[in-house]
This record gives C-alpha cells, structure tokens and sequence, in this order.
C-alpha cells in the first residue's frame, strides 16, 4: 500500500487574488466510499488458491492419508523401544504423545502460512522454502534482507535431510536383507546388498509423479501393517508388570530419547508436496482432517511399539525391535516386510529434495536435449550419492 499513490486536492489552474475562501465539505460517493485496505481484503477473500491450481494427476484424500502415513513411519518407529528406554516408561509415553502434537502443530501452521501468503501473493500453491522466504519478506523490516539467504538455508536443510533418510532407508533395507538371508544360509556382505538394490531403487527413483507412488504407498502400508501385528504378538506375550522397568531414566539419556523420538516423526518436509497436490486441499486440515487423522495413528503406533517393546525387553532392548524377536520364520518374515516396506517409501522420501535441485539445474541447461536428458541425470546422481555414502 506504500506504492500507491493518494489522490490529491488542488486549487485552481489560475491564481485568483482577493478570492473569497469559500469552506466546502467533501462527501465521499457512494460508489467510491470502499478504502483502499477494504479492496484489498475483497481481492485476498475472492482469491481461492486451490481453485487455480491445475493439476494433471491430483491425489485424492485417501492417497494423501497413505503418503502421510509412510511419510512419518519409516524405520523410526522400529527403534521407539530403545527411545523408551533411555526416557522411561512414563516420560516415553508423556513425551512421545507431546512431540506427536507438537509435529502435528507446527504441520497445521506450515499449512495454514502457506494458505495465507498464497492468498496475498495471488499464486496457487508454495514450496518450504518459498513459504520462509516470503514470511521474511513480508515480516518485520529487520528480517526482509535475510528472506532470499533464509529460503537456500531451507533449502539445503531439506536437502541434506531427505537425501539422509534416504541413505538411511538404503542401508536398512540392505542390512535386513543380509540377515534374512543368512537365515537361509547365503552369506553375503552388506555391499553387495547395496549393489543389487541399486537398479530397483534408481526404477522407484524415476517415478516423477505423486499420484503414480500411491498405489507402491499403499502397498508399503500393508506391509508395514503386517510387520507390526506381527511384532505386536510377539511383544504382547508374557507382559512383566510395569513395575520392572524404570519410570524415568537418567538426564543423561534424555538426548538419545529426544533424538530417536525426533527422527521417527520425520515428514514434516512431505506436508506441503502432500497438500499442493491434493484434489480437494481444504480437507488437509481441520479436526477431523487428513493430517489430524494421519498423525494421530502415527503418534498412537509410535507410543504403543515404544511402551510395550520396552516394557518387556526392558533394559536388554535393541536398537531395532526386530532384532529382538525370536530367530524363527515368523520373525524374520517380519525383517522381511519391514525391509519391503522401507525400500517401496523411497520413492516419496526422494520426491523432496528432486523438486528442490532440479529447477536449480533447470535454470542452467539451455539446449532441449539437456532440459530432456537432465531431469533423469539429476535423479541418478543423487541415488547414486545416497548409495555410493556407505561405500
């Protein structure tokens, strides 16, 4: 509104000397009587963001709630038992159950800036990072020169972030695979895991579009189910009595609680990508929205896999809670399916930091058999960086 110039009154074009000064009342007309601020606000609330987006294969609220859901349970989950142990029976459910609606707020609040900043800016769906940048820019004068500098920092945090889970998911998949598969006696080493999934996992890589991964989410949530239950009636057995374990651990263990816990709620960088490319968007919030109901079976799996591995293993708990089950073929069709289920997410963990690099490099290639080709060199470079870390 600073830019707008204000309408001035003035005098007439010739001077007239002894003029008698007339006073005269201005009355606004009624057709101009709305202020500028009033107009403004007419503009925001007559522009709908989710009306101007144009989506070729938008995702419907039950592909969103699958995506959600393998979004924040990955490979966290499996080590809420050891998270338990280092906070205490009591603490872990205490403070598992905040960090849960703590994620979920700040989830509601990336969701809600975005909404309001789309409005103003008149543009039809945000990114993280253009989100931060236009906080700033539109914040306090102190922070605007910081916006740009604030939305590469983003940036790169999210990068760095999601290729990480990625690594981890490579790893993971690769180090149950050569435990499952000693059980059938073929020793081989975690390498030569890692070579084989690498042509399936740069197939799942390639899949550019959200609504294509929603049928291999679907089937990792199925797993993943199955690898629960079946956790569930191992742990479930011969329950001590909650008084053999501690309530609250040392402060000293603290950390490793908050660490484990923070990292099993790991997809707060999906919720934008998730929310940009919903059908019906308005229904992501709410109380009885797509987020809520996602997050509350996240944070409800997460206290009850922490609460009853820990209590029954107690102190001799695993770093993964598989590693805790007896050596028989139920058990390690679990390891199995976890591993299944770990390996068919990684196409939506990747999905992230892909849209932050490549319209970076996009901006660099000029020729059309480039632009063609460089999409694809991109997404092998970085599966290829996520598999070659751990070699």
């Amino acid at each position: 509104m600073n830019d707008e110039k204000q309408p001035l009154l003035t005098g007439p074009n010739t001077p007239i000397d002894n003029a008698e000064v007339q006073n005269v009342e201005l009355v606004a007309s009624p057709s101009i009587h709305t202020s500028p601020f009033k107009d403004e606000k007419t503009k925001k609330t007559e522009y709908n963001p989710t009306t101007e987006r144009y989506l070729e294969y938008p995702t419907s609220n039950f592909d969103t709630l699958i995506h959600l859901l393998k979004g924040n349970i990955g490979t966290g989950i499996l080590a809420m038992p050891d998270a338990f142990k280092n906070a205490g029976l009591f603490l872990g459910v205490i403070g598992t159950l905040f960090m849960g609606a703590i994620c979920t707020h700040c989830m509601h609040i990336l969701v809600a800036c975005s909404r309001e900043l789309c409005v103003r800016n008149q543009r039809p769906a945000m990114s993280f990072a253009d989100v931060v940048e236009d906080a700033f820019a539109m914040g306090p004068v102190s922070l605007r020169p910081y916006a740009k500098k604030i939305r590469n920092m983003v940036n790169i945090f999210l990068v760095i972030t999601q290729l990480g889970f990625c690594c981890v998911y490579f790893l993971f998949v690769a180090t149950n695979l050569e435990d499952t598969m000693r059980f059938f006696s073929i020793n081989l080493s975690v390498h030569s895991y890692l070579a084989m999934l690498f042509i399936p996992v740069l197939a799942l890589g390639m899949v550019k579009n959200l609504k294509y991964l929603t049928p291999v989410s679907l089937i990792a949530a199925i797993m993943t189910a199955w690898g629960l239950v079946v956790t569930f009636y191992y742990i479930l057995q011969d329950l001590p009595h909650t008084s053999s374990v501690k309530a609250f651990a040392s402060w000293h263990q603290l950390p490793l609680y908050f660490g484990t816990a923070i990292y099993a709620f790991e997809g707060i960088g999906v919720v934008l990508p998730l929310e940009n490319n919903m059908k019906t968007p308005e229904d992501f919030g709410g109380w009885n929205g797509v987020l809520n109901t996602g997050m509350v079976i996240v944070a409800a799996l997460y206290t009850a896999i922490g609460f009853f591995g820990y209590l029954k293993y107690g102190d001799h708990v695993s770093g993964s809670i598989t590693l805790n089950l007896p050596n028989d073929m139920l058990a390690q069709s679990v390891r199995a399916v976890m591993a299944a289920a770990i390996f068919l997410s990684y196409g939506l963990q990747f999905y992230v930091p892909m849209n932050i690099v490549w319209p970076y490099i996009k901006t660099k290639l000029n020729s059309e058999m480039a632009l063609e080709y460089g999409e694809a060199m991109t997404r092998f470079v970085l599966i290829s960086i996520t598999c070659k870390y751990f070699k």
